[in-house]
């Protein structure tokens, strides 16, 4: 729920808030699939706020896994209010490493077979991103 202290000067939810809630709500899914204590932020992608959240509006958000490599995996997050689920608020990519006790970039063995069109439509979207 979007509280007075997550506004911005034009009374509208503060990106810097929602973006920390979007990296929080896809690294959960990453960490469904992994260790939380071997997962770091590698990159945020393309996080686009597409419509103003305001005072009181209850946000939900949906990620999951679209893409991984050898040791890196890509979640898509989408953000709506839960009284109109069909009007995307903003979305992006957060790309995160899995690493060992070190630092250092470990594989973690998953892999992704996107199987719906939207799906196969973000494996390739989050595939492109990477290129990047």
């Amino acid at each position: 729920m979007i509280k007075s202290e997550d506004l911005n000067h034009h009374g509208t939810l503060f990106a810097g808030r929602c973006s920390e809630w979007f990296v929080e709500s896809s690294f959960i899914a990453a960490s469904v699939a992994l260790n939380p204590a071997n997962i770091v932020c590698l990159k945020i992608h393309g996080l686009e706020f597409l419509h103003p959240s305001r005072l009181g509006a209850i946000l939900c958000f949906e990620s999951q896994i679209v893409h991984t490599g050898r040791s890196s995996l890509t979640v898509y997050t989408k953000v709506f209010e839960t009284k109109s689920t069909d009007i995307v608020h903003l979305d992006g990519f957060v790309t995160f490493c899995h690493i060992d006790s070190n630092g250092k970039s470990l594989p973690h063995g998953l892999s992704i077979e996107p199987q719906t069109e939207e799906e196969k439509l973000l494996f390739e979207t989050a595939a492109n991103l990477l290129k990047k």
